[in-house]
């Protein structure tokens, strides 16, 4: 147990260690091979989720294709974004966001227009941050509440006449390899100078107020807004295009809109004319426009509805990522069966439905890092366990093939089944032979080893041939002899039988091994046979090491001593009329050589005679009669 135990510990506290190094990288934002994989389980989770309705907060006044055609082309003049600004606040809007970069100058009449229109209402108007190498970046080696903030080489600011009349936020978003806009910064550096993004300025207008910077989170209108990394707000879209009703701007500008509309909204102007504002993939839109991404991010930040990942639910992730695989990697090494695969998935399937969940309800766990924690360590721990299973497979299988060498083929296959067998001793009737050779003593005094080896090895074999054929068990070989047994691992009512058939192709096949023998060696040996019938004790003997199953009692003793009467007498076969009745051996013996008997004799340490018959393949002279 120790054994097993040792790697198994090892494995799962090395999947636990993977799943921790992976999880602190995930923790300080670093894991961007992780991004792709999480991308796609965001759109598959974000479709699962399903369109959701958007709190009625923001409006998009759409400068499309119909307001473009009328008013003579795009870029929009100045003076027709004057009037659709002049247009929305004659009805009292919260805040009019224009989603424009107004850093050139145009026509004065119209720059003044538009000066004018934005001093009618609380406006907020476009900013644009520009990074070295177009990558955003973070300065290192910074603390504090505005460490990690993305740093900009340059900002785009709007001229200075418009900023003097409305306020200014940076519109860059943060997409992944992909383009989907996953993220938005609320906070840009340039220098020692501090910039808030277009929504969170939006935000704070609308709310009258500034917000507060901490570490992990902003504050607003009494509110606790969760940021990411580097004060991103996650951005989880509502639907497709138009979700967030959007409305054309040449509806404002022919008074078709109604008042309520706009009333108290914060209105988002921005382009979704063809080919003249950026748009973006989305899981609901392959090409959602620029300003529905800015209104989306606006909403969030209003309504607080948007989904949430912090650091809290990062140290979460961090969690899975240790647990998942130390859990999965246990159930491997628990039970190493399909009842393991089966759990293993339903744990998976388990986690994956949380982590759906979690997201249906606007929490952001990884669904990428658990897997990347988990995955590799099952797969490195199932192969080995695939490769330690074969090798003991292997090993079992060797020693299966030795064992089978040692041990009845019947008795190995009983003891397969039943394990128990002969764990306590049995008595029961069953039948005994012994088969030894003579003069084998003497002889192997005049040869090598070797040579001993292989007479014994063949003499052996032969035996083992036909014991197994008449359905005996082999419970010992002892050098130049054997003892049989028949009646393991069930007692049948042929075993008496079976028994004196065995006798007589031993007799008849160990003539025959003789008579191959070289003449100086066949001509020293001989060979005995004694049969007995009767009760026995089954059992098995030897310690917990080693183990052997034997048989003992008299009937083995009288079996073993009736060899020597055999010997005595001259016959190759003496048995017990025990023996003969049990198995009606008149017939079988007459039919294959030459029997006698009944005959009286006395046995070797015991009181009294016993009944037997002999039995030889040969006539020796005149002391047998052919049974007829």
């Amino acid at each position: 147990m120790k054994r097993l135990r040792l790697p198994t510990l090892a494995a799962l506290a090395l999947a636990g260690l993977w799943g921790l190094g992976l999880g602190l990288v995930h923790l300080r934002g670093d894991a961007w091979f992780l991004d792709r994989f999480e991308a796609t389980m965001t759109d598959l989770r974000t479709l699962v989720r399903g369109r959701i309705n958007p709190p009625d907060l923001v409006k998009i006044i759409a400068i499309d294709d119909d307001v473009v055609r009328n008013e003579g082309g795009y870029p929009l003049p100045r003076a027709a974004l004057a009037r659709i600004v002049d247009g929305l606040a004659r009805f009292k809007p919260k805040v009019i966001v224009i989603d424009l970069l107004l850093v050139d100058p145009g026509p004065e009449s119209g720059d003044q227009a538009l000066e004018q229109a934005l001093d009618q209402s609380p406006s907020v108007i476009a900013a644009a941050a520009v990074f070295a190498q177009g990558k955003q970046w973070v300065a290192s080696g910074e603390s504090g509440p505005l460490a990690g903030v993305p740093s900009a080489d340059r900002f785009l600011l709007p001229l200075q006449r418009f900023a003097d009349r409305a306020a200014v936020g940076l519109v860059n978003v943060a997409t992944d390899q992909s383009g989907t806009p996953r993220f938005f910064p609320m906070l840009f550096r340039q220098g020692n100078r501090i910039e808030a993004s277009l929504p969170l300025r939006v935000a704070a207008v609308a709310a009258a107020e500034n917000p507060g910077v901490e570490p992990d989170r902003l504050t607003l209108a009494g509110k606790s807004i969760p940021t990411d990394i580097s004060h991103v707000l996650p951005l989880s879209f509502y639907g497709p295009r138009g979700t967030i009703p959007t409305f054309s701007a040449a509806s404002v500008l022919n008074g078709q809109i109604d008042s309520k509309t706009i009333h108290d909204r914060i209105v988002v102007i921005g382009a979704t004319v063809t080919g003249g504002g950026d748009v973006f993939p989305t899981p609901f839109d392959s090409v959602l426009p620029g300003v529905e991404v800015i209104a989306t991010a606006i909403t969030h930040l209003i309504a607080g509805d948007g989904i949430v990942r912090d650091r809290n639910v990062r140290l979460a992730d961090v969690g899975f990522a240790v647990v998942l695989p130390m859990i999965l990697v246990g159930l491997l090494a628990w039970r190493r069966s399909v009842v393991a695969l089966i759990l293993i998935v339903v744990v998976f399937l388990a986690w994956l439905g949380l982590n759906v969940a979690a997201f249906s309800y606007g929490v952001w766990l990884s669904a990428a890092l658990p897997m990347a924690a988990a995955i590799p360590p099952v797969m490195l721990f199932g192969a080995l366990q695939l490769l330690q299973g074969r090798r003991r497979a292997q090993y079992f299988a060797m020693r299966n093939s030795l064992l089978q060498q040692f041990q009845a083929p019947v008795v190995r296959d009983w003891l397969t089944r039943h394990p128990d067998f002969l764990s306590e001793p049995v008595h029961q009737n069953a039948a005994i032979v012994f088969i030894d050779l003579s003069g084998f003593t003497a002889l192997s005094e005049t040869m090598d080893a070797d040579e001993i080896r292989e007479l014994l090895k063949s003499f052996h074999a032969l035996i083992d041939k036909e014991v197994v054929t008449a359905g005996g068990v082999i419970t010992s070989f002892m050098g130049d002899g054997a003892m049989i047994l028949f009646g393991l691992p069930e007692p049948g009512p042929g075993d008496s039988a079976n028994a004196v058939r065995c006798c007589v192709n031993l007799c008849t096949g160990t003539q025959t091994w003789l008579a191959s023998l070289p003449p100086s060696i066949a001509a020293r040996l001989g060979f005995k046979i004694g049969a007995h019938f009767g009760m026995i004790v089954a059992s098995r003997l030897g310690g917990r090491s080693y183990q052997h199953i034997t048989a003992t009692g008299d009937t083995v003793n009288v079996a073993s001593r009736l060899m020597e009467v055999a010997a005595r007498q001259g016959a190759e076969l003496a048995m017990s009329a025990e023996m003969f009745r049990a198995a009606g051996a008149d017939n079988a013996l007459s039919v294959s050589g030459f029997l006698s008997g009944p005959v009286d004799t006395r046995i070797r340490g015991r009181s009294g005679s016993l009944t037997i018959w002999l039995w030889k393949s040969s006539l020796p002279g005149e002391t047998m009669a052919k049974a007829s």
